[in-house]
Protein backbone atom coordinates (compact mmCIF):
# COMPACT_ATOMS: atom_id res chain seq x y z
CA UNK A 1 0.00 0.00 0.00
CA UNK A 2 1.43 3.38 -0.98
CA UNK A 3 1.73 6.36 1.37
CA UNK A 4 -1.09 8.16 -0.45
CA UNK A 5 -3.40 5.17 0.02
CA UNK A 6 -2.48 4.97 3.71
CA UNK A 7 -3.22 8.70 4.10
CA UNK A 8 -6.64 8.24 2.51
CA UNK A 9 -7.55 5.50 5.02
CA UNK A 10 -6.89 7.73 8.06
CA UNK A 11 -9.92 9.72 9.29
CA UNK A 12 -9.38 12.96 11.21
CA UNK A 13 -12.81 12.78 12.86
CA UNK A 14 -12.64 9.15 14.03
CA UNK A 15 -14.33 8.87 17.44
CA UNK A 16 -12.41 5.92 18.89
CA UNK A 17 -8.90 6.24 17.42
CA UNK A 18 -6.60 9.21 17.45
CA UNK A 19 -4.57 10.13 14.39
CA UNK A 20 -1.42 8.78 16.08
CA UNK A 21 -3.05 5.40 16.67
CA UNK A 22 -4.39 5.24 13.10
CA UNK A 23 -0.95 6.09 11.72
CA UNK A 24 0.59 3.35 13.85
CA UNK A 25 -2.00 0.82 12.63
CA UNK A 26 -1.37 1.53 8.93
CA UNK A 27 2.40 1.82 9.55
CA UNK A 28 2.66 5.46 8.45
CA UNK A 29 4.68 8.05 10.34
CA UNK A 30 2.74 11.03 11.63
CA UNK A 31 5.09 13.39 9.81
CA UNK A 32 4.25 11.63 6.53
CA UNK A 33 0.54 12.04 7.30
CA UNK A 34 0.82 15.79 7.96
CA UNK A 35 3.32 16.50 5.16
CA UNK A 36 2.07 18.51 2.20
CA UNK A 37 4.42 18.68 -0.80
CA UNK A 38 5.92 22.05 -1.58
CA UNK A 39 6.09 23.10 -5.22
CA UNK A 40 9.10 24.56 -7.00
CA UNK A 41 9.40 28.35 -6.70
CA UNK A 42 10.02 30.70 -9.62
CA UNK A 43 13.70 31.30 -8.79
CA UNK A 44 14.43 27.57 -8.88
CA UNK A 45 12.53 27.15 -12.14
CA UNK A 46 14.54 30.01 -13.63
CA UNK A 47 17.80 28.42 -12.44
CA UNK A 48 16.72 25.07 -13.91
CA UNK A 49 16.06 26.78 -17.24
CA UNK A 50 19.53 28.37 -17.19
CA UNK A 51 21.11 25.00 -16.32
CA UNK A 52 19.24 23.40 -19.21
CA UNK A 53 20.42 26.09 -21.63
CA UNK A 54 24.03 25.74 -20.44
CA UNK A 55 23.83 21.94 -20.66
CA UNK A 56 22.35 22.14 -24.17
CA UNK A 57 25.23 24.37 -25.23
CA UNK A 58 27.92 22.33 -23.42
CA UNK A 59 26.66 18.74 -22.86
CA UNK A 60 30.06 17.65 -21.56
CA UNK A 61 29.89 20.05 -18.58
CA UNK A 62 29.36 18.58 -15.14
CA UNK A 63 27.88 20.36 -12.13
CA UNK A 64 31.14 22.17 -11.29
CA UNK A 65 31.59 23.56 -14.77
CA UNK A 66 27.94 24.56 -15.09
CA UNK A 67 28.11 26.35 -11.71
CA UNK A 68 31.22 28.20 -12.88
CA UNK A 69 29.60 29.01 -16.23
CA UNK A 70 26.48 30.36 -14.50
CA UNK A 71 28.63 32.44 -12.15
CA UNK A 72 30.34 34.01 -15.16
CA UNK A 73 26.93 34.71 -16.67
CA UNK A 74 25.81 36.48 -13.48
CA UNK A 75 23.81 33.78 -11.70
CA UNK A 76 25.21 32.61 -8.39
CA UNK A 77 24.36 29.00 -7.59
CA UNK A 78 26.42 26.50 -5.61
CA UNK A 79 27.78 23.36 -7.19
CA UNK A 80 25.74 21.06 -4.96
CA UNK A 81 22.51 22.86 -5.82
CA UNK A 82 23.37 22.62 -9.51
CA UNK A 83 24.16 18.93 -9.07
CA UNK A 84 20.85 18.29 -7.28
CA UNK A 85 18.86 20.13 -9.95
CA UNK A 86 20.73 18.37 -12.76
CA UNK A 87 19.87 15.03 -11.19
CA UNK A 88 16.25 16.11 -10.84
CA UNK A 89 16.14 17.06 -14.53
CA UNK A 90 17.92 13.85 -15.54
CA UNK A 91 20.99 15.62 -16.93
CA UNK A 92 24.35 13.86 -16.85
CA UNK A 93 27.58 15.03 -18.44
CA UNK A 94 28.57 13.23 -21.63
CA UNK A 95 32.16 12.02 -21.55
CA UNK A 96 34.18 9.02 -22.60
CA UNK A 97 34.02 6.43 -19.85
CA UNK A 98 36.53 3.67 -19.23
CA UNK A 99 35.53 0.34 -20.68
CA UNK A 100 37.17 -1.93 -18.14
CA UNK A 101 34.43 -4.55 -17.78
CA UNK A 102 33.36 -5.17 -21.36
CA UNK A 103 33.66 -8.90 -22.13
CA UNK A 104 34.32 -10.01 -25.67
CA UNK A 105 31.05 -11.33 -27.17
CA UNK A 106 32.65 -14.63 -28.24
CA UNK A 107 34.36 -15.27 -24.92
CA UNK A 108 32.85 -18.28 -23.10
CA UNK A 109 31.18 -17.78 -19.71
CA UNK A 110 32.78 -20.19 -17.25
CA UNK A 111 30.77 -21.82 -14.45
CA UNK A 112 31.22 -20.57 -10.88
CA UNK A 113 32.94 -23.48 -9.14
CA UNK A 114 32.81 -22.12 -5.58
CA UNK A 115 29.03 -21.72 -5.32
CA UNK A 116 28.36 -24.42 -2.68
CA UNK A 117 31.86 -24.63 -1.24
CA UNK A 118 32.34 -23.63 2.38
CA UNK A 119 35.54 -21.62 2.77
CA UNK A 120 36.71 -21.90 6.37
CA UNK A 121 40.51 -22.27 6.41
CA UNK A 122 43.52 -20.36 5.07
CA UNK A 123 45.04 -21.31 1.70
CA UNK A 124 41.84 -23.05 0.64
CA UNK A 125 40.80 -20.42 -1.95
CA UNK A 126 42.73 -17.51 -3.37
CA UNK A 127 41.42 -14.73 -5.56
CA UNK A 128 43.02 -12.16 -7.83
CA UNK A 129 41.86 -8.65 -8.58
CA UNK A 130 43.04 -6.07 -11.07
CA UNK A 131 42.14 -2.42 -10.64
CA UNK A 132 43.39 0.86 -11.97
CA UNK A 133 44.46 3.92 -10.00
CA UNK A 134 44.13 7.24 -11.83
CA UNK A 135 47.23 9.44 -11.64
CA UNK A 136 48.23 12.68 -13.35
CA UNK A 137 49.50 11.12 -16.60
CA UNK A 138 47.26 8.05 -16.99
CA UNK A 139 46.68 5.03 -14.82
CA UNK A 140 48.59 2.64 -12.61
CA UNK A 141 47.34 -0.93 -12.59
CA UNK A 142 47.26 -2.80 -9.29
CA UNK A 143 47.13 -6.60 -9.19
CA UNK A 144 46.49 -8.27 -5.82
CA UNK A 145 46.33 -11.93 -4.80
CA UNK A 146 44.22 -12.49 -1.66
CA UNK A 147 43.28 -15.39 0.58
CA UNK A 148 39.48 -15.57 0.91
CA UNK A 149 39.37 -17.08 4.39
CA UNK A 150 41.72 -14.61 6.11
CA UNK A 151 41.11 -11.68 3.71
CA UNK A 152 44.86 -11.03 3.66
CA UNK A 153 46.77 -9.80 0.64
CA UNK A 154 49.32 -12.47 -0.20
CA UNK A 155 51.02 -10.58 -3.02
CA UNK A 156 50.58 -7.45 -5.11
CA UNK A 157 52.23 -5.65 -8.01
CA UNK A 158 51.89 -2.16 -9.40
CA UNK A 159 52.37 -1.44 -13.10
CA UNK A 160 52.02 1.49 -15.46
CA UNK A 161 52.02 -0.62 -18.63
CA UNK A 162 49.05 0.11 -20.87
CA UNK A 163 46.92 -2.95 -21.73
CA UNK A 164 46.82 -4.13 -25.34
Amino acid sequence: MSAAEKKSVIRRDHSALSISQQCRLVKLSRSAFYYTPVGIDEATLDLMKQIDQAFTKYPFFGSRQIATYLRREGTVAGRHRVRRLMARMGLEAIYKRLRTSQPHPQHPVWPYLLRKMQIDRPNQVWCADITFIPVKRGFLYLVAIMDWATRKVLSWRLSNIEPL
